[in-house]
C-alpha cells in the first residue's frame, strides 16, 4: 500500500502532537500528585541531610534546625527519607490521630540481630506477633499485679544500696555505680529468679551489647548498600555478643525448664519469675511463643529496663545536688510522712507527692530517649498539612518538646513545683510530655520501671542528707555533660558524700 506524501506528513504531526500532550499530561499529573514535603535544610548529594548533625548530640542540633524550619520538617538521611517532629501538635498527629498509619518500626541493624530478628516487642513490625506478644507482657509480664509481686526484690536490692553506702564512712560514693547495680539487681531477678548466677558475666555482655547498637549506624541510612555493614565493623561486633549472650539465655532456658520438670519450684507459685511465666504460657499453648521469642523478650526487659532507670536516677540525684532547695523539700515531705519509720516501704510512696514531681521533673529535662523509638509509615497520610509517603521514618524529638518555652514556663529551670497538682501524666495523653513515647507502641514497662525509681530515690533522701566532695563544689558542678548511646546519660559519674541520717532523731 503505497502512502501518500501529505497522509504521512498528517500521520507524523497527530503522533507528535500526541506525543506532545501525553507528556504535557504526566508533568501535569506528577505536579498535581507530587508530595508536598515538610520544610528542611540544604542536602548534599548522596549523603542528603547529614552533614547537618556532624560534631552535636542528635537531639540538639534537630531543636536548633527546628527553630528554623519549623516543628515538623524534612530531612533526607542517606537513603531514607526522615521526617522530625519537634512539637506537641505535631506529636499528637502521628502518636494519637494517626497512630496505626505510624505503627511500624523501620529495620534497624542492631535490633534485627539483637531482638532475634525483631521478635522483641520494641522493634518487632506491626502486626500479629507484635500484637500477641505486647498483649503477653501487659496482662502477664508487666501487669499492676505483676509489677507488685516484684515488690520484695525491689525492697531487698535497694536495702543493699543502702547498706553499702552506710558501710561506706563518709567517703564519696559513686552513685552512678550504685544506681546502675540497684537496676541491674531488680531486672536480673525479676526475669531470672532470685537464685540467678550469671549476672556477672551477662549484665557487661548486654551493656555493651546496647551501646554498640545505640545511636546511628551509617549502613541503617544506605539498606541498599549491604556491604557497609560488614565494613563498618558493627555486624560482626554485634553478631559475636548476640552469640554470646543467646548461649547464656538458652543455659537459663534450659534451667527453668529443669527446675519445673523437677517440682523444686511450683511454676504457678508467687515466685514465678519472668521466664517461669513464658515457659508456661509456651506450654500451655495459650500463644504460639517460640523461644527465640521468650530470649527476645527477655533482652527487650535489659534493654529498655536497666540503663533507663539507672539514668534517671542518676540524673535525679544529679539535679537535686544542683538545686538544694528541692531537694530540702523532697526530704522534708519524706520525713513529714514517715514519722521516723525505719525505713521507706513502697506503701509509703503514694503519699510523696512531691518526690512523684520531682521525678517528673527530671524524666522532663532528661528523657532517657531524647528521640523516643523511630517509627515508621505504613500508609500515605498528612500532618500538619504535608505530605508524609510511605516508608518514612518519622523521629519525635522529646526533649525538644520538653523545652518548649511556649509549653513549659521557665524550661531550663528544674521545677518539680510545676507537676503539683498539674493532671499532667506520663502515659502518653499529655502530648507535651511523652517520656515513654505514647499511643499504642509506647514503653508497656512504665509502672515496673517507675515502681524502682520511687522506690530507691526515696530510700536514698530518706536514710542521707548528700553533699558534694570538698574541692568539687561550684554552680556548675556536677558536671551535667550529656553523652548518647541507646539512651542519654551524664558522662562522668556521679560522686557524692552521703552523711547518715537519723530516722529517730
Amino acid at each position: 500500500m503505497e502512502i501518500t506524501y501529505p497522509a504521512f506528513l498528517v500521520s507524523i504531526l497527530f503522533f507528535f502532537l500526541l506525543w506532545k500532550f501525553n507528556r504535557l499530561f504526566i508533568k501535569s499529573s506528577k505536579r498535581t500528585h507530587n508530595p508536598r514535603k515538610p520544610p528542611g535544610p540544604w542536602k548534599i548529594p548522596l549523603v542528603g541531610s547529614m552533614h547537618h548533625l556532624a560534631g552535636s548530640l542528635p537531639h540538639l542540633a534537630l531543636r536548633d534546625m527546628a527553630k528554623k524550619f519549623g516543628p515538623i520538617m524534612h530531612l533526607q538521611m542517606g537513603e531514607i527519607s526522615t521526617v522530625i517532629i519537634s512539637a506537641a501538635q505535631e506529636a499528637k498527629q502521628v502518636l494519637k490521630v494517626h497512630d496505626i498509619a505510624f505503627a511500624d518500626r523501620p529495620e534497624l541493624l542492631a535490633s534485627k540481630i539483637l531482638g532475634y530478628d525483631n521478635l522483641d516487642i520494641a522493634f518487632s513490625p506491626y502486626g500479629d506477633h507484635w500484637k500477641q506478644m505486647r498483649k503477653i507482657c501487659l496482662l502477664e509480664l508487666l501487669s499492676p499485679k505483676s509489677v507488685r509481686s516484684f515488690g520484695s526484690l525491689r525492697e531487698d536490692e535497694a536495702s543493699k544500696v543502702i547498706r553499702s553506702i552506710k558501710s561506706s564512712s563518709n567517703s564519696p560514693v559513686n552513685v552512678t555505680e550504685k544506681v546502675f547495680s540497684f537496676t541491674n539487681g531488680v531486672v536480673c531477678r525479676a526475669a531470672f529468679g532470685k537464685s540467678f548466677a550469671h549476672q556477672d558475666v551477662l549484665i557487661p555482655l548486654i551493656n555493651e551489647a546496647i551501646l554498640s547498637g545505640g545511636g546511628f549506624d551509617i549502613a541503617d541510612l544506605f539498606p541498599s548498600l549491604k556491604f557497609l555493614h560488614s565494613l563498618s565493623g558493627l555486624k560482626p561486633k554485634l553478631l559475636k555478643l548476640h552469640h554470646e549472650i543467646d548461649q547464656l539465655l538458652e543455659n537459663i532456658i534450659n534451667e527453668h525448664k529443669e527446675k519445673q520438670t523437677s517440682d523444686l519450684v511450683d511454676s504457678q507459685s508467687a515466685e514465678e519469675d519472668l521466664v517461669d511465666v513464658l515457659l508456661r504460657l509456651k506450654e500451655r499453648g495459650d500463644f504460639n511463643i517460640s523461644t527465640d521469642s521468650i530470649k527476645a523478650v527477655i533482652w527487650d526487659v535489659f534493654a529498655a529496663g536497666t540503663e533507663t532507670s539507672a539514668a534517671t536516677l542518676d540524673y535525679a540525684m544529679a539535679e537535686l545536688i544542683r538545686n538544694p532547695s528541692v531537694m530540702e523539700k523532697a526530704q522534708a515531705e519524706l520525713r513529714q510522712v514517715l514519722e521516723g519509720k525505719e525505713t521507706v516501704q513502697e506503701t509509703d510512696l503514694k503519699e510523696l507527692n512531691y518526690l512523684k514531681a520531682v521525678i517528673k521533673e527530671t524524666l522532663r529535662l532528661h528523657p532517657p530517649l531524647p528521640l523516643i523509638l523511630p517509627r515508621e509509615c505504613r500508609e500515605p497520610c498528612k500532618i500538619a498539612g504535608y505530605d508524609i509517603p510511605i516508608k518514612t521514618k518519622v523521629m519525635i524529638n522529646a526533649w525538644a518538646i520538653h523545652r518548649d518555652p511556649e509549653v513549659w514556663p521557665n524550661h531550663e529551670k528544674f521545677k518539680p513545683e510545676r507537676f503539683l497538682d498539674s493532671g499532667i501524666d506520663s502515659i502518653g495523653t499529655n502530648f507535651e510530655y511523652i517520656p515513654f513515647g505514647g499511643g499504642r507502641r509506647i514503653c508497656p514497662g512504665i509502672s515496673f520501671g517507675s515502681a524502682g525509681v520511687e522506690l530507691l530515690l526515696a530510700k536514698l533522701l530518706y536514710h542521707f542528707d548528700w553533699s558534694l566532695p570538698n574541692g568539687t563544689a561550684g554552680p556548675q558542678m556536677p558536671d551535667m555533660t550529656e553523652i548518647l548511646g541507646a539512651t542519654a546519660r551524664r558522662k562522668n559519674s556521679l560522686t557524692l558524700v552521703a552523711t547518715i541520717h537519723d530516722p529517730s532523731a
